[in-house]
């Protein structure tokens, strides 16, 4: 059974944080200067929230608050869905399509963050399963050339 813990060995632990109190334009720049689609709010030992581009539309834009002004810790969501290391990505999948979210921090029951997949990154995952399967079938059905 594949676990998240085998998407973070390959994909890597980075990931990019910001203080609750910086503007969501900081966050904005910040997200698009690493093209990625969310930021962890708080420290690796402290997840206070997450801000994600879903978050800036319907909160900021949607709403014409002034990115410039408005602090992150105003629009993040709060209550942050999470991955265990050990969970398997069915489990993972699961939480994807029922909570309607792209990204999942993956926290040690200490609370303490260890990385963060997104839903890209779990169907880059599938894919590449699916395609060493096609090729080892290939050799089987047809024997190695």
């Amino acid at each position: 059974m594949v676990t998240v813990q085998e998407i973070l060995a390959e994909k890597g632990t980075h990931i990019l944080t910001v203080n609750g109190h910086a503007s969501v334009l900081e966050a904005a720049v910040l997200m698009n200067e690493h093209k990625v689609g969310c930021l962890l709010v708080g420290g690796m030992d402290r997840l206070e929230g997450i801000v994600t581009e879903r978050d800036v539309l319907m909160r900021v834009v949607a709403q014409r608050r002034d990115p410039a002004s408005t602090k992150v810790q105003e629009v993040m969501t709060r209550e942050v869905v999470c991955a265990t290391p050990q969970m398997p990505l069915e489990e993972a999948q699961g939480l994807f399509m029922c909570r309607r979210i792209r990204h999942l921090p993956v926290v040690e029951p200490s609370g303490r963050v260890l990385g963060l997949i997104s839903i890209g990154d779990l169907n880059a995952w599938q894919a590449n399963e699916q395609e060493q399967k096609l090729h080892f079938l290939h050799e089987y059905i047809y024997g190695r050339t």
